[in-house]
């Protein structure tokens, strides 16, 4: 996309479409008049019919309501639409995100918008996520939280709000139609993208938006990796996926066969791939920064079909398990923009992929594994496969000496009960880092909710023949039974773990948000990693 300040007056500014942000209870008229003194004046009876139809409409200007209207030839722009923003003072930028997403969803056809910001609309603090300051974006909020009220912070200067509008634009416009018959993905055009009423210079304005671009277009690639058939997304494909995206880039990609997972003694990891025709894949993804002080390291679950093994899932929703491989998924996007956007920090990314399959050399229940860090591991439920494949990649991690470990996953279904489809639930080892990942999630729009991993959840998973059972909360705080079962393979290292497998997947659109898969995390992960030191 394009991204520029507008230097002409709102009635000559040439767009298919002008959007003009009204705060609640705000009349149309004067706003107008705010935006641009002489079309105003010029044009008070067309003012007057606007500001009619916005009451017809019932328009208030609460936040997420849209009013188009056509112009007429009256203007330069082809549509004027209002978009409400709710509250002034309570304004956030994940709000333009949304709203920018169901612009782009609704007007498919436009490749030219401005937006009349007005300075009201650029108040606050807050940095963007591609921005090289160091300031205190991860200082630790005040007060326990487990992420609700984050999300609810007022947050919006100039540069925050751009990107987010720019992030929402280009995520609202995704679509997969490989598969339709006489669709085409390739034809539709760039966007070019307007502002005016923004306190920041062009350069500015350009670095904050190319950042909100990199990471929506990151966010869509890794959508487009979920939304493929299993059929098609083996994990040699998903392999071939992150060894494009290294080679476009100065990041290093080596990808583990058989043989050599062998040799590193994955057995956990081989464990769970026993039932599948498709050869597993160890994907290891590097960007090292220039003086980096750090390595952060993050784990992805590429299970790219999950059946449930022998511990076979019921048919329904079945189709749906292509999507378990989400994390993997997040991890190519994230690794795509650290690339481009090049923070202070390396950054390694490992994926274990595989499929979950009941074939003929399947895991029992009762089979027990040896992990990689040597640990045993008794495997009453072939279902939860995810943490058996986690647990070498987070070894791995270890053996490499990196400072700090996140994986993501769509680990569990008791965390969609616990939290919906809304929230991801996060816990780990080293509550700083936590409460960064929560931080960073309510500024990209993605939130989280702190789970425990408290003492009691390891007797669930004692086992009488081996050191460890991969299931054995009995249905009771499963997704911390999960995690608690992670932490085992982190040897001490500061570790925070996300469990997407409610906000990853959706049944609708909703907001910046698609139906299917959602690649969540992307925008975390980047919001955290661009601005680490």
């Amino acid at each position: 996309m394009k991204f520029k300040l507008i230097n002409s007056p709102f009635a000559e500014t040439t767009a298919d479409a002008a959007v003009v942000g009204v705060f609640l209870d705000e009349r149309i008229d004067e706003i107008l008049a705010t935006v641009d003194v002489e079309f105003a004046s010029a044009k008070a009876e067309l003012v007057q019919h606007i500001s009619d139809a916005a009451k017809e409409d019932k328009f208030t200007g609460k936040l997420g309501q849209i009013l188009a209207l056509p112009t007429y030839g009256q203007i330069a722009a082809k549509r004027l639409v209002f978009v409400g923003l709710g509250k002034a003072s309570e304004m956030k930028a994940q709000d333009a995100r949304k709203y920018a997403a169901n612009l782009s969803r609704r007007f498919k056809s436009v490749e030219k918008v401005a937006f009349f910001l007005r300075n009201a609309n650029a108040v606050g603090t807050e940095s963007s996520a591609g921005s090289k300051k160091k300031d205190k974006k991860h200082a630790t909020p005040e007060g326990e939280s487990n992420g609700a009220d984050l999300a609810e912070t007022p947050s919006t200067d100039s540069s925050s709000y751009a990107q987010a509008i720019a992030e929402g634009w280009k995520l609202g416009g995704y679509t997969f139609n490989k598969y339709k018959s006489g669709k085409d993905e390739s034809s539709s055009k760039e966007a070019t993208i307007k502002f005016a009423g923004l306190d920041i210079s062009e350069k500015t304005l350009v670095a904050a938006c190319q950042s909100g671009d990199a990471i929506a277009e990151a966010t869509n690639h890794a959508r487009r990796l979920i939304a493929e058939p299993a059929n098609y997304m083996t994990p040699t494909k998903l392999a071939e996926e992150a060894k494009s995206v290294a080679k476009k880039t100065d990041l290093t990609c080596k990808v583990l066969d058989v043989e050599q997972i062998e040799k590193l003694g994955m057995g956990s990891f081989l464990g769970v791939a026993r039932g599948a025709k498709e050869p597993c894949k160890f994907i290891v993804m590097k960007y090292d920064a220039p003086k980096s002080k750090r390595t952060v390291a993050i784990v992805g679950k590429g299970i790219t079909f999950d059946s449930g093994g022998l511990s076979l899932k019921p048919p329904v929703g079945m189709e749906h398990m292509k999507y378990d491989m989400t994390g993997a998924a997040v991890v190519i996007g994230t690794m795509q923009v650290i690339a481009e956007l090049q923070p202070d920090v390396s950054v390694l990314g490992l994926i274990a992929a595989t499929e979950n399959m009941p074939g003929h050399d399947a895991l029992h229940p009762g089979d027990v594994l040896k992990s990689m860090n040597g640990k045993t591991i008794e495997v009453n439920n072939t279902d939860a496969e995810g943490r058996l494949v986690l647990a070498d990649a987070i070894t791995y991690a270890v053996g490499e000496k990196v400072d700090e470990i996140i994986d993501i996953a769509t680990l569990t279904g008791a965390v969609v009960t616990a939290l919906g489809r809304c929230a991801a639930g996060i816990m780990g080892s080293d509550q700083t880092l936590v409460d960064n990942l929560i931080a960073c999630g309510a500024r990209a729009g993605e939130k989280l909710w702190q789970l425990p991993l408290f003492e009691e959840y390891k007797d669930g998973l004692k086992s009488d023949i081996a050191d460890l059972k991969n299931a054995g909360s009995g249905g009771q705080a499963g997704s911390s039974s999960a995690g608690m079962f992670l932490q085992e393979f982190t040897e001490g290292k500061p570790w925070a773990h996300l469990d997407i497998a409610g906000p990853g997947w959706l049944d609708r659109d909703r907001d910046e948000c698609n139906k299917g898969g959602t690649a969540f995390g992307v925008r975390t992960l980047c919001y955290y990693l661009l601005n680490a030191e």
